[in-house]
């Protein structure tokens, strides 16, 4: 087979089959009929000699040679991309694209609002679509063009990933108003030896905070495991459970609350890095680029006012050392 007798479109079509995992779903992204996508899948099948999709129900099953084959297509189509459309014409304000971002809880709410302001004055045909990943599968995802970009803890990869540091936050302790432990403020024994909450969407294994807590031979007792912070916001509210969470997020959540708010009493471990993850292919694709200028600017603007010192810390700092000079 020569590449000159392949319709380079029909990997188009697979690619979407594959994302989408309904042919009308992809269809509809593609803008073309149910027919015309059943015709392009029986071509595709007939030139690689393989189903490539079970049907199951509504839903496209990839079969083992898709799956072995999509990623160098997408690495592909993107580049076929870049240097055909891009390169040259790229064009904000009339770039049609939907851009595949690896976020967080804590990025969505405090960085997204802003951003998506922001696209849709300057690039109202960009959509995106945020999606929970797991951190050993960030390089994989960057790497075959699921991903275009991450943002999340510094960790480790490879030379192919690029990074980009994007701002650091100041971690807390949240608990109660009245919590009786910690009425003369929060100091490390304290801190461990309460109950907490732990948000994570993984079932099992250790936080950021746990795995610094377990490398100085310390270790807390963790009573819930939750996947929402504003649910373990509400349940600090009700309990003697104490949360450890970056400030910023902390105080966009809890303003309903009113729970008091502490200093992370772990010298070692008292602020949290956020760093920017993409693939070396997309270092010079336009559209890539101009996004991640975008979220620059909107996190360098969203820290333009100094960073406050956290209120309720301080006054519980200030009530512990009355309690201090009353006890002399």
């Amino acid at each position: 087979m020569h590449l000159s007798q392949v319709d380079l479109n029909l990997f188009v079509v697979l690619e979407a089959i594959y994302r989408e995992g309904n042919l009308t779903r992809a269809g509809r992204q593609l803008k073309l009929t149910q027919p015309a996508m059943s015709h392009a899948l029986k071509r595709l099948r007939e030139l690689l000699q393989d189903p490539l999709f079970i049907r199951d129900g509504a839903n496209m099953i990839p079969t083992p040679f898709s799956r072995n084959m999509i990623n160098d297509v997408r690495q592909a189509l993107q580049t076929l991309e870049v240097n055909l459309y891009h390169n040259k014409n790229f064009d904000p304000a009339h770039t049609r694209r939907d851009f595949q971002l690896g976020f967080w809880e804590l990025m969505e709410s405090t960085i997204l609002p802003s951003l998506v302001k922001t696209l849709t004055e300057a690039a109202p045909e960009i959509s995106l679509t945020t999606l929970r990943v797991k951190r050993r599968e960030i390089e994989a995802e960057l790497a075959s063009g699921v991903l275009d970009l991450a943002l999340d803890v510094p960790i480790n990869v490879s030379d192919s990933i690029r990074q980009q540091p994007l701002f650091s936050d100041r971690i807390i302790v949240m608990a109660r108003a009245g919590h009786p432990a910690i009425a003369h403020g929060l100091d490390l024994d304290t801190y461990l030896s309460q109950n907490h909450v732990l948000v994570s969407s993984r079932r099992h294994g250790p936080s950021l905070v746990d795995a610094e807590l377990n490398r100085k031979g310390k270790k807390r007792r963790i009573a819930l495991r939750c996947q929402q912070y504003f649910a373990a916001c509400r349940v600090v509210s009700q309990t003697d459970l104490l949360l450890t969470i970056p400030e910023r997020y902390a105080e966009m959540l809890n303003s309903r609350f009113k729970n008091r708010i502490y200093p992370f009493p772990l010298k070692s471990m008292q602020r949290l890095e956020i760093q920017m993850y993409w693939h070396e292919s997309a270092e010079s694709d336009p559209p890539n680029r101009w996004l991640r200028e975008q979220i620059t600017k909107v996190v360098a603007e969203s820290l333009t006012t100094e960073e406050p010192e956290p209120k309720l810390a301080i006054a519980a700092n200030q009530k512990s050392r009355r309690y201090s000079r009353a006890a002399r």
